[in-house]
């Protein structure tokens, strides 16, 4: 193996185990430490020292020390040259691998084919992500039609020139004018949202900040969206202190954030996240909440008939963190929503808002022996994909829950990116 000049595909995964492979190190590799003249271990290497701090927190009587507590700022002068002193040990023996370049050309080769995302449609317009093998991220395309010509977007690899900045979040406007998208430097969660119009390519004025853990929801006319995020932090420790008391607004298109109307936040819940979507009629705006990483959620609701976000009531339509609670769509006032209550594998149930009592739940969809991992409402037909054995089915039922067919595949895998809207054909 060591003569070949071929690599096995399993070797990289070998490597990357640390599974000792003859002739793959340098030759003084396999021994990290040597014995010195009284017999103790003394290291190889001569690592930076990382000094210790007099730091000691008060737990309510009990003191701990975090000797340490400098290292947690990474943009601090000391940290960097510490990082920097590590690296040059790590990557200084790391360049020593002999096979190391064999191993990047055939990473490379296996990894350089192109590759698509399943196309998801607004507006009458299509959308798709392209990397062409090597991208270090996909780039977002668009099409007036399923066989137009696509054009780009959204290029992410062209936002910065060492790639640090990664798209961490988009949404589209329901006509398919506009596409809000969120940004992240460096590997952060906090995110910088914009604002593009799709048909120039242009973006505008709007930029949000103290993004963070959410998406956007356009409204109906595509004036506006809902979005979470944070009261701004102090700018010193933004990447160290934790976060809390999230809170839901709505931007209107063209305004600066500051005019941000609240739309809910919760003062005597500082762990509690909010999502929000507007179901597909424009009438309801939904908001999920949940509690750190809890799967169960909340789902209330308000009807923007009755007003506009702001002046519409909040109504709790499911308030006891049970079970999971994901709204499909509805039918007026009737809701569907997937649900694991009293159904590890998901079913799904309609609630009628007007009476939401639930003695008065309506199974729509049953629980079956396979996991229902997804399910969407498209062409007036429940669209469902459920795992069995490690592989996808998908099976179609009308909106009584009435199975009609399932969808032929051409074998054995995982489908995923079912997508659409209920008045969609495809």
């Amino acid at each position: 193996m060591t003569k070949s000049k071929t690599l096995s595909p399993a070797l990289p995964l070998l490597l990357l185990f640390g599974t000792l492979l003859p002739g793959l190190y340098p030759p003084a590799a396999s021994a990290q430490t040597k014995s010195n003249a009284e017999g103790a271990p003394a290291s190889k290497f001569s690592y930076p020292v990382a000094r210790k701090s007099d730091q000691v927190d008060d737990y309510h009587g009990t003191k701990v020390a975090d000797p340490y507590r400098w290292l947690e700022n990474p943009d601090s002068a000391e940290t960097r040259a510490w990082v920097e002193a590590e690296n040059k040990i790590t990557f200084g023996y790391l360049d020593q691998i002999p096979f190391r370049q064999a191993i990047k050309e055939r990473m490379t080769k296996l990894w350089n084919y192109e590759r698509y995302t399943v196309p998801f449609k607004e507006g009458g317009r299509y959308f798709f992500t392209r990397n062409n093998g090597l991208q270090n991220q996909n780039v977002l395309y668009t099409s007036a039609s399923a066989t137009g010509e696509p054009k780009i977007l959204l290029n992410p690899n062209t936002l910065s020139a060492d790639g640090t900045v990664a798209l961490a979040g988009r949404a589209v406007s329901k006509d398919g004018k506009l596409l809000a998208y969120g940004l992240a430097a460096s590997g952060s969660d906090w995110q910088e949202w914009h604002v593009r119009d799709i048909e120039t390519g242009k973006d505008l004025s709007d930029d949000l900040k103290w993004v963070k853990f959410s998406g956007a929801s356009f409204d109906k006319e595509g004036k506006g969206f809902f979005y979470s995020r944070y009261d701004e932090p102090n700018k010193a420790t933004k990447l160290q202190n934790s976060n809390f008391f999230q809170k839901l607004y709505y931007h209107r298109i063209g305004t600066p954030q500051s005019a941000d109307p609240l739309i809910y936040h919760r003062p005597d819940a500082k762990e509690m996240l909010f999502g929000s979507q507007v179901s597909d009629d424009g009438r309801y705006l939904i908001i999920y909440g949940s509690k750190g990483g809890k799967k169960e959620n909340t789902l209330y609701y308000k009807d923007l008939t009755q007003g506009d976000a702001l002046s519409a009531p909040l109504v709790k339509l499911l308030d006891d963190f049970d079970a999971i609670y994901n709204f499909l769509d509805n039918d007026g006032p009737v809701f569907w929503i997937r649900t694991n209550l009293a159904a590890p594998n998901y079913k799904v149930i309609a609630i009628d808002t007007r009476d939401p009592r639930r003695d008065h739940w309506k199974t729509i969809v049953a629980e079956a022996p396979e996991t229902l991992d997804d399910i969407s409402v498209i062409n007036d037909q429940f669209v469902a994909a459920y795992l069995k054995d490690a592989h996808t089915q998908v099976k179609i039922y009308d909106l009584n829950g009435k199975f009609l067919h399932q969808l032929a595949l051409p074998g054995i895998g995982t489908a995923n990116g079912l997508s659409g809207h209920r008045q969609d054909h495809e």
